[in-house]
């Protein structure tokens, strides 16, 4: 049976306002905007590719709908990562099967962003999975008519997302929604006393899902989930610390990573609240 999932397509982190946190983040990843558009709901967006996805920065701007929507998440929420949006080869497919999957998925619908940089269009066809059903987390499957193209960047760029932190309090839920019912590759399913906390990965398109729970701690099983951190690939990682230092972030020193041959330090401020790790693997 083909995958539903083909990886994640990208994900979401709402701003209060596009021009600053899309500095932000140039800075952080060392790579400029991919795509910069404004919606007719009242939403701007900034988007990011790299390797194996696509951070996509969202701010309220102007009236509209979906720029309301947004104001009353950084309202009630707070900015933050809020939305994951997994790739798929055959939407229509994907919407039977997560019909039947329990996953009471909405219509599909097609959407269209003009890109105010170079006035290329892209266009996609999307649906939306019930919010009760993804433990909260708002969660898109996606078929765009053609993949952003990843541009070279400078040295100590990011160049891939390593993995992305789903803090849960329920492991045996996340379990069902990310590998019985996505069809995620579960890849490590152990307790780690040590660290107190219990690793769920899933691997899907060249990125690791980390689902964490944290051992020896009350959990209300009913409580939804959250998107809680990124770790960045890059291919020198003393380029990336000192590129990062020198434009002002607060970073680490560099420490060998929990994962064998693997170097990482963390950014500890900057990052529009996002906990932010940087990983560079040696060469196998």
């Amino acid at each position: 049976m083909t995958q539903i999932v083909t990886g994640l397509d990208h994900f979401v982190l709402v701003v209060p306002e596009i021009t600053s946190a899309e500095a932000v983040y140039a800075s952080l990843l060392g790579r400029p905007a991919d795509w910069r558009a404004t919606g007719a709901g009242g939403a701007a967006t900034a988007i990011f590719r790299v390797a194996n996805t696509s951070i996509e920065l969202m701010a309220p701007a102007g009236d509209g709908p979906v720029g309301d929507r947004l104001r009353d998440i950084i309202e009630d929420e707070g900015p933050g990562l809020k939305s994951l949006a997994f790739g798929t080869a055959d939407i229509g497919a994907a919407h039977h099967r997560l019909t039947r999957r329990g996953l009471k998925p909405s219509d599909i619908v097609t959407g269209e962003s003009t890109n105010e940089m170079d006035g290329k269009v892209r266009t996609w066809q999307r649906f939306r999975c019930a919010d009760a059903e993804t433990s909260g987390i708002k969660t898109f499957l996606i078929q765009p008519d053609a993949p952003l193209p990843v541009q070279s960047a400078g040295e100590g760029a990011v160049v891939s997302l390593d993995h992305i932190v789903i803090d849960t309090s329920n492991p045996d839920r996340a379990l069902g929604l990310y590998g019985a019912r996505l069809g995620l590759d579960l890849a490590l399913d152990r307790n780690a006393p040590e660290w107190k906390t219990r690793f769920l990965f899933f691997r899907t398109g060249g990125l690791t899902f980390e689902v964490i729970h944290r051992l020896g701690e009350a959990h209300e099983p009913d409580a939804p989930d959250r998107i809680w951190g990124l770790t960045w690939t890059v291919d020198d990682l003393a380029a990336a610390h000192a590129r990062l230092e020198g434009s002002g972030f607060n970073v680490s020193d560099m420490r060998k990573g929990r994962k064998p041959g693997s170097s990482v330090f963390t950014v500890r401020d900057g990052t529009m609240a996002v906990p932010t790790l940087f990983i560079a693997h040696q060469p196998q």
